[in-house]
């Protein structure tokens, strides 16, 4: 369950309580000069997103920081709605002022994280990445920060302790932790203990996150939720630079703004919760040392994408194929240095039966599972269920 969702039910009865008595979403009438400081969402009689930092009471702060706010647009050209948007840090971080703001987006009905340190006497919006969850980013918990000394977490009020990625308590004062060393290109876990409130009458013992590392470049949120620690155990050994390019997995998906790909937006295949891995077997090629094959899976706000992953039996990088959405045939095209593959995965019946064009030399052939060599020209290849017939066509790369 997802961070904008998973306090089910009883977020449905916050959000209740919330919307009639501090009214938490866009409302038309109310249009404050100055952004608020904190966020006026209640959990009973705590409030989730008070003010927070040394200059949280400061009006030409909060002045300047609405200022950038109100001059700033998200990559497909729309603005930050300032009635429902909030200041949810304004203060000094290692001795430079820096302020972090939770922008609405009506346009995309997009939720950002924009952070902002100050230049002279402005402030200027350094980091900017969009929280891809369906839920507005208020909801969550814990959201990253990135400063000169590392890597820190703005946490609600309703965090009791924060666990680093070594499993360590990380000190949180005034809502922002001390810094962690967080590796640029590596997932690392994050763990939340969350108190008891009208919303989690029991508290949670452990709300895991995975932080995808600090060479997530924006618009991409580094923050992926992962319940049950499949996604930790399912990226192990890889390099989240690589998952996270254009040809990787979580990058390879452009979105689309009307008719056209928005290459500075998030990508559609972008992570944002249960990331698993299963096996598909053991591939030998050419002789060589067989490799493990597996199919990675992740939510997206567009639905489940799938990937493989290629694991050399040496121990060298493993390589990764673009993104392909949940479908009856998976196609994938895997770049196999000195042999390019292209892998078919489907879940096999006693019903259905996989056709590839006349002449394509088979490398592995079995239930569920076919690898070729990825074709000089776009080859089609078909799977026939007892009611329907699937196509997917393949071209070089």
């Amino acid at each position: 369950m997802t961070p904008g969702r998973r306090h089910g039910r009883a977020l449905t009865v916050l959000l209740g309580v919330v919307l009639a008595a501090t009214a938490c979403g866009p409302v038309a009438d109310r249009q404050p000069k100055d952004l608020r400081v904190g966020y006026d969402s209640l959990d009973g009689s705590l409030a989730v997103w008070p003010p927070r930092g040394d200059l949280a009471g400061d009006a030409a702060a909060t002045a300047a920081v609405t200022d950038a706010v109100r001059d700033w647009r998200s990559p497909a050209d729309d603005r930050a709605h300032l009635p429902s948007s909030g200041i949810l840090f304004s203060g000094r971080v290692d001795g430079a002022p820096v302020a972090l703001v939770a922008a609405d987006v009506p346009g995309e009905s997009a939720s950002w994280l924009l952070q902002l340190t100050r230049d002279g006497d402005r402030y200027a919006i350094t980091r900017a990445s969009e929280y891809t969850d369906p839920g507005y980013l208020v909801y969550s918990d814990v959201l990253p920060v990135q400063t000169a000394g590392g890597r820190r977490y703005l946490v609600s009020a309703r965090v009791q302790t924060l666990l680093g990625p070594q499993g360590r308590a990380l000190a949180v004062a005034d809502g922002l932790s001390a810094p962690v060393d967080v590796p640029a290109c590596a997932a690392v876990p994050v763990t939340a203990t969350l108190r008891a409130t009208e919303s989690l009458p029991r508290g949670r013992a452990a709300d895991r996150l995975l932080d995808l590392g600090t060479g997530t470049v924006d618009p991409r949120y580094p923050l992926v939720r992962d319940e049950s620690g499949a996604g930790r155990r399912a990226l192990t050994g890889l390099d989240t630079c690589v998952l996270a390019g254009d040809r990787g997995p979580f990058g390879s998906i452009p979105r689309r703004v009307g008719d056209r790909d928005a290459p500075r937006s998030v990508p559609t295949s972008w992570p944002m919760a249960k990331l698993t891995v299963r096996s598909l077997g053991e591939v030998a090629l050419g002789g060589g040392e067989a490799a493990e094959l597996q199919q990675l899976s992740w939510d997206t706000d567009a639905g489940t994408m799938t990937a493989v992953i290629y694991r050399p039996a040496d121990g060298s990088a493993p390589v990764v194929s673009p993104a392909d959405r949940a479908t009856p045939l998976q196609t994938y095209q895997l770049p196999v240095p000195g042999q390019p593959l292209v892998v078919l995965s489907w879940r096999a019946t006693r019903d259905s039966s996989l056709s590839v064009p006349p002449g394509t030399p088979l490398l592995v052939e079995r239930p569920g599972l076919v690898v070729v060599p990825e074709p000089t020209r776009t080859q089609t290849y078909s799977l026939a269920n007892t009611d329907k017939t699937h196509y997917r066509s393949v071209s070089p790369r």
